[in-house]
């Protein structure tokens, strides 16, 4: 790995291999703190959107492995606009040991991969969201050891975490289910390339309209909010066309009674996901929030840390 980008440039072993350090990395922070492997190490964190979870799950995480993250608002940068993007990643790598960058168009991350000598990480992107699906992945690891025939169910719009959730689970063998209004859905090349990567892990892919055909008996249910940063223009045609994908009780009663309900967050409750879905027994969100920190620390120790010849691959994901 020289950058992280998208999932879909990820072999399924070198996803394994993060989750298996991410693992390792929790544990340890547990038993009394991570070692200091990131020592003398710098972030610079770009941010043309506000975020809770990215930026403060990197901060903490540079924190726990002993290095230090420099938050850069929209103001000061103006990506592309004020600067060029290739001028600030070739700026930035004179400063910085890595570049973590939460940007609206995709094509600004892969310029700053283009031209910055350090590693790039996608903290977010209108195409994808490869930090938020290593962080879901994790979650579920935790409460379903064995991943290889599960079946993930995402209700509601077809967009950039549902990118990366469907490359991920299709990569680890996940069957992936997707139920999203007509004109919201997938991306035609995001299910293409996810289509051959299910080819390969033996997992399925099933896409409807239908919510409720969709969740049925299924693992774990996934919802994202119907109207995305940089989407408020069509918050009231969206309001329009959404509510029949609620999270609620009487979706989630189609599902295995232990299914796990997840939301990437922020959630609007009363929208895409109701209180007692949000709070309720089979709520994981909150967890799956927390997760993000150590997935991205397995992140960061893989692309800033000292480079290991071999990474043990876990065998009980098989």
């Amino acid at each position: 790995m020289q950058h992280f980008l998208t999932i879909a440039e990820l072999t399924s072993t070198e996803i394994e291999n993060l989750l298996d350090l991410a693992l390792k990395l929790k544990r340890e922070r547990a038993k009394g703190g991570n070692k200091p492997i990131l020592a003398g190490k710098n972030l610079a964190m770009i941010f043309q959107k506000p975020s809770l979870r990215t930026r403060v799950s990197f901060e903490i995480a540079m924190k726990h492995l002993g290095g230090h993250a420099l938050y850069i608002s929209p103001d000061e940068i103006g990506l592309g606009k004020r600067e060029s993007v290739a001028d600030v990643a070739r700026v930035l790598s004179g400063y910085a040991d890595g570049i973590m960058a939460r940007v609206f168009d995709h094509e600004h991350i892969l310029a700053l991969a283009q031209y910055a000598a350090v590693p790039v990480i996608n903290g977010l992107s209108d195409h994808n969201h490869p930090c938020q699906a290593l962080g879901d992945i994790l979650t579920i690891l935790e409460r379903r050891p064995r991943l290889q025939g599960l079946t993930v169910s995402y209700v509601g719009d077809g967009n950039n975490v549902a990118t990366s959730l469907i490359h991920i689970c299709t990569k680890l063998g996940i069957h992936f289910k997707i139920a999203t209004p007509l004109d919201y859905q997938l991306p035609p090349l995001v299910v293409v390339k996810a289509r051959e990567f299910a080819a390969k892990s033996g997992s399925q892919i099933f896409e409807t309209t239908d919510p409720f055909e969709a969740v049925r008996d299924t693992d774990v249910i996934y919802t994202d909010v119907w109207t995305s940063m940089g989407q408020e223009s069509e918050k009231a045609k969206r309001a329009a066309v959404f509510p029949a994908y609620q999270v609620n009780t009487a979706l989630v009663r189609k599902a295995k009674p232990d299914v796990l309900v997840m939301h990437c967050l922020p959630a609007h409750r009363g929208e895409e996901i109701t209180d007692t879905m949000a709070d309720g027994p089979n709520s994981v969100l909150f967890p799956q929030a927390e997760n993000r920190l150590h997935a991205q620390k397995a992140i960061l120790a893989e692309l800033l840390g000292e480079k290991k010849k071999t990474t043990k691959k876990t065998k009980s994901k098989k």
